[in-house]
């Protein structure tokens, strides 16, 4: 097993004011040579919007994007026609294929929104585009899945053979995760708590990416959340 290591404090970092973001990955105007995307996996942003302000109307195209509220809400529109919002709880998934254009804003006048925002290369160029949202419950002391390809019968399905779950697990528990595919990766970033993978231990918002395994065991030190994103390493 081989381990990449990111630390919270080595991520891109953007204030725009109404917009605070975290880049896991280059994005806008940070960029990294070393920091491009991880397999399959583009963009893993760590946004918080203030009150009655967000990302307006904009296009995408040959994407798959996923959006997971944190705390609060998100007020989607898009080309396709959909108006929907999203909440805390629910998972948001776009097939941007061939075009679209959206917009994702805090419909709170009082309330700020904390997101990430994944986006993951899609495994067929050209598809139509393809909306869907769910709201899921986590399991304790488990992986729950959030997203996985067409074959996994997930509502909220993207066009490649990725797999994103949380994970919530108590403190002194050890946590397996079992990769879906093998030659999969999996980059793996705390919510919130402590863990340690081998000898490494992440702090919240810490990240490391995993190749060269089939599973992997953590132990977790505090109370932890864990974000957990599977992908091809080669596509």
């Amino acid at each position: 097993m081989k381990l990449l290591f990111h630390s919270s404090s080595s991520r891109g970092h953007a204030n725009h004011g109404w917009l605070d973001a975290k880049h896991s990955f280059s994005f806008a105007s940070w960029y990294d040579p070393e920091r491009i995307h991880f397999g399959a996996l583009r963009v893993l942003n760590d946004d918080t919007v203030d009150p009655a302000m967000g990302f307006g109307m904009h296009p995408h195209d040959n994407m798959e994007i996923i959006t997971i509220p944190l705390q609060g809400a998100l007020k989607h529109r898009d080309s396709m026609g959909y108006s929907e919002i999203i909440e805390a709880g629910e998972v948001q998934v776009m097939s941007a294929g061939t075009g679209i254009l959206h917009s994702e804003m805090n419909p709170s006048q009082t309330q700020p929104v904390s997101l990430f925002q994944i986006w993951i290369f899609p495994n067929q160029q050209q598809l139509e585009p393809r909306y869907a949202q769910r709201p899921y419950q986590l399991a304790a002391n488990a992986f729950t899945e959030l997203v996985g390809p067409l074959s996994s019968g997930i509502n909220t399905y993207i066009h490649q053979d990725a797999w994103i779950s949380i994970g919530t697990f108590d403190a002194n528990e050890t946590a397996r995760y079992a990769l879906k595919t093998p030659g999969n990766g999996v980059y793996l970033l705390l919510i919130q708590g402590e863990i340690q993978l081998e000898n490494q231990i992440l702090k919240p918002r810490d990240a490391v990416g995993i190749t060269d395994c089939n599973a992997f065991e953590l132990h977790c030190k505090q109370n932890s959340k864990l974000l957990v994103i599977e992908v091809p390493l080669e596509f």
